[in-house]
């Protein structure tokens, strides 16, 4: 990780520090590894945190964001037609909770427990203390 202070004028009129993180990333299956390149800034002042604190802040940001990838990709959410009041709202609310209660029963692949509820409704019912 490199850090650097912002200078002036960026379109970022908050950005303090630039900050650069290389990736190293192995595939399991083949074994080729791969580098990549992020970027990010932040408007916490120089000195104010480690770098270990800053690499924690960009985790978070990335699971927030793999969360809305698991929503979009699984529930299609960006297609979804519900565009007014609070009902968009309550449907992430809702994808959320689905995502999160199939993360509580151990599944690591939503879209997995998601195909598996949906040809087994009666296993989703039960967990909820739903019986038919």
């Amino acid at each position: 990780m490199k850090i650097c202070t912002a200078r002036p004028g960026l379109p970022f009129p908050h950005a303090t520090q630039a900050i650069q993180v290389k990736r190293r990333r192995t595939d399991r299956r083949t074994g080729k590894t791969t580098i990549v390149t992020i970027y990010a800034i932040t408007s916490l002042p120089p000195g104010r945190t480690t770098h270990a604190q800053l690499a924690m802040l960009i985790r978070g940001h990335w699971s927030i964001e793999a969360l809305h990838h698991t929503r979009d990709v699984t529930y299609r959410e960006d297609a979804s037609r519900i565009r007014t009041g609070t009902a968009p709202r309550i449907m992430a609310g809702l994808r959320n909770l689905a995502i999160g209660l199939a993360r509580l029963l151990g599944w690591t692949n939503i879209t997995s427990a998601t195909d598996h509820y949906l040809s087994h409704p009666a296993d989703g019912l039960h967990l909820l203390g739903l019986t038919t």
